[in-house]
């Protein structure tokens, strides 16, 4: 009977401060003491797609029983992509080594690689959603309009050398440039027109490492949480963003928050977008969802509903 004993690592060795090159070898050496075997997989074009294209279907199913991902949103998203593209069903392992690692903070995946380890070897697992937009797939959140494309316009080496903080620094440059948006929500129930600066459809709960952007979010219950920031006065921008950082922004009239199953968003101006913090396609756009898609691995089970 054959043994399913084989891992592929599919990682991005520019993403972050370096922390997957330097564990590199722990990595494996963690997986051959548990008898498995890992295949890396470079990311460069499509390599991923090509292996999985490559691979024979029987192969796959008695030979590979993990899938590791080793970089940020936009590795994870890549990967994901391909996985559902070529019907991979094998658990996802998460290491994250990005600079927001959004994707990872919903399921409480740390920053420390043996304990990150102790995750993707523990077995356990689980169940997450993955948003469709445009035919093409995302795990964390869509984004648009003239704030939330700050990480486009971050430079590679201030993201990797400040995290974080470099979204915030280019955020609160561009303050003074936004102008408001019209743009229409169609969802299976109603319609919105409404006026924008910008906005999240969101699976997680964080997005460019602010951490209460959406609180209410639940990786596995088959909605997306859409969050639309209405015009404000320079007056009214530091409370709105107080109470972004505590996670109380939907109380406000500045706010618009649902959640949906099925969106449309349309505009007669050409917005900047951002999937999983890439480049995204352009308006309009339509969004649905897969539920329960993903097996993920966790620290404890059914840690989707938190």
């Amino acid at each position: 009977m054959p043994i399913k004993n084989k891992v592929i690592l599919f990682y991005n060795h520019r993403s972050g401060n370096g922390m997957f090159k330097n564990n590199l070898d722990k990595i494996i050496a963690r997986y051959q003491a548990d008898g498995k075997l890992v295949i890396p997989i470079r990311a460069a074009d499509n390599s991923l797609t090509a292996f999985f294209e490559s691979m024979n279907k029987e192969t796959y199913l008695d030979e590979y029983c993990q899938v590791l991902v080793a970089g940020g949103d936009g590795t994870i998203n890549i990967c994901v992509n391909a996985m559902i593209n070529n019907e991979i069903d094998l658990p996802l392992g998460i290491l994250p080594a990005g600079t927001a690692n959004d994707f990872a903070y919903y399921f409480e995946i740390p920053s420390n690689i043996d304990k990150m380890l102790d995750i993707t070897l523990g077995g356990k697992s689980t169940y997450a959603d993955v948003g469709v937009v445009n035919g093409k797939y995302f795990i964390n959140v869509a984004a648009m309009g003239q704030v939330v494309d700050v990480s486009q316009k971050t430079d590679p080496v201030l993201k990797n050398s400040i995290g974080v903080l470099a979204y915030y620094l280019k955020g609160i440059s561009e303050l003074t440039d936004l102008k408001p948006i019209k743009v229409k929500l169609t969802t299976d129930s109603k319609v919105y027109d409404e006026k924008m600066y910008f906005m999240v459809v969101m699976n997680g709960k964080s997005a460019g490492g602010f951490k209460m952007i959406s609180p209410t979010s639940e990786i596995n219950d088959g909605l997306l949480d859409v969050i639309l920031f209405r015009p404000m006065n320079v007056f009214e921008m530091p409370k709105v963003f107080m109470k972004i950082l505590q996670g109380k922004h939907s109380l406000s009239r500045k706010v618009l928050h649902f959640k949906t199953s099925y969106l449309k968003i349309e505009s007669d101006i050409d917005i900047p977008t951002d999937i999983d913090g890439e480049h995204g396609q352009k308006l309009p756009l339509t969004f649905s969802i897969l539920h329960k898609k993903l097996r993920i691995m966790t620290a404890e089970e059914d840690m989707g509903n938190k």
